[in-house]
């Protein structure tokens, strides 16, 4: 299956800022933190096509992965 990856913030230092990938039929978020080297305690807002997921949330054909890093500010 395809899906579209997008990582904000410090996740895109070294990585991209947006991907289409390759996955098995079934894999989890957290299949696809480990294939693109993202620690998944370092993932602290994950969004399946602009809804609240969690490392174990399986993805599906055309599915968009937003990843966001802890977020501080003031």
């Amino acid at each position: 299956m395809r899906i579209k990856i997008k990582l904000f913030a410090s996740l895109r230092q070294g990585r991209f800022d947006i991907a289409d990938r390759d996955f098995p039929d079934g894999s989890a978020i957290r299949d696809v933190l480990k294939e693109i080297s993202v620690p998944e305690k370092e993932a602290h807002i994950i969004f399946i096509n602009g809804r609240h997921a969690d490392p174990g949330s399986v993805l599906k054909e055309g599915d968009t992965l937003s990843v966001f890093p802890l977020i501080g500010g003031g």
